[in-house]
Formats: structure tokens, sequence, C-alpha cells
């Protein structure tokens, strides 16, 4: 699992529980609009950074699958050199 994905599930339970202790609170404090726009707006953002999340995370796979194609060819232009001085 990677940096990201572990990221990603503490800030949904940080969301989760801080969305727990609320709800009971909400009963007793006067709903409003501004409260239910700030809720909405709380909501849209925890979904934008999750699929910004989602975006890094398959960024990060490209990025290891080129790493690793990177890390190929220099062992291989490194194994030509060592070839070609005669070690």
């Amino acid at each position: 699992m990677s940096r990201l994905d572990l990221a990603a599930q503490r800030f949904n339970a940080a969301l989760d529980r801080l969305l727990q202790t609320a709800e009971p609170r909400s009963g007793v404090l006067p709903t409003s609009d501004d409260a239910a726009a700030q809720l909405a707006a709380i909501a849209e953002e925890r979904d934008r950074l999750l699929a910004r999340v989602a975006q890094l995370e398959e960024e990060a796979r490209t990025l290891s699958g080129i790493t690793g194609e990177v890390e190929n060819r220099l062992d291989s232009a490194i194994a030509e050199i060592r070839t070609a001085l005669g070690r």
C-alpha cells in the first residue's frame, strides 16, 4: 500500500470521526442555510481531494514504471561500459 493510500485512509477516517462527532451535536444547534451550504462545500472539497489523491496515485504508479525502466537502461549501459573497458 502506498503512502498516498495510507494518507487517504487516514484522511477519510478523520473526516468520518468528525462527522460522527458533529452529527449528535447538529440536533442541538439550530439549522440554517449557511450551515447546509458549508456542509455541501466541505463535502465537495472532500470529493475534490479524493479525486486528486487518485490522480496522484496514478502518477506515482506511472513514475514507478518509468523509474524501473531508467534503472534497467542504466544497468545495461554500465555493463556495456565495463565490457568495453575490459573489466
